[in-house]
């Protein structure tokens, strides 16, 4: 699935604020004694912005009905680390919507994550996280899709995984595929993956 406009504009202006944030170039990334970037120092402290896409796992229902699975998928963020290798992030989600039953499923939530990270190289690191979602899902449907109706929240588990590219001090790039546990009406809890690029700026 293409991303739609309103998704790239969204990137561009996302990018172009950051850079004017910074108010600086791309530079050779630093390196602390204990040999891990500046990314990785206990204490520094980051915002980020990825956007994708979602994949829902929820049924179609039943009848004659369009049913999609994915959408645009987009997160908001910011973070800190506790020591070399671990840190807290705190994060805004949206998964998009769907048709479904002849109505639309939708999906957002707050997520709070442990963060691991591990560098491969001065430039290159592995992360994972493990968390809660706080998420809240809306779902429309006609009579008679099996789909039932209605709206739900509460917190279930998240879990994700990436890598990043540090090209500079102060950016980073990542590659990164989460899974929140939402509540829906009627289906008790279903997980939602997504699939995302994004950029993350350090302070």
């Amino acid at each position: 699935m293409i991303p739609s406009k309103k998704t790239l504009s969204t990137i561009a202006f996302a990018v172009a604020a950051f850079a004017a944030a910074s108010g600086v170039s791309a530079q050779t990334t630093n390196t602390s004694a204990s040999g891990n970037t500046s990314w990785y120092a206990p204490n520094s402290a980051y915002i980020g912005f990825n956007a994708g896409q979602s994949s829902y796992r929820q049924g179609c229902g039943t009848g004659a009905f369009n049913c999609g699975d994915k959408d645009d998928a987009y997160s908001i963020y910011g973070g800190s680390m506790l020591n070399n290798n671990f840190g807290l992030e705190l994060g805004y989600i949206n998964m998009g919507d769907i048709a479904r039953g002849g109505g639309t499923t939708k999906a957002q939530g707050v997520n709070l994550s442990l963060v691991g990270k591990l560098p491969l190289s001065q430039s290159f690191g592995l992360f994972g996280k493990v968390g809660t979602t706080y998420g809240r899902t809306s779902v429309s449907s006609l009579p008679g899709s099996g789909v039932p109706a209605g709206n739900e929240d509460g917190f279930g588990l998240s879990v994700g995984a990436g890598v990043s590219y540090d090209f500079s001090e102060r950016w980073s790039a990542v590659l990164q595929w989460d899974r929140h546990d939402f509540k829906f009406a009627g289906a008790g809890r279903e997980n939602i993956n997504a699939t995302t690029v994004g950029l993350k700026y350090r302070f």
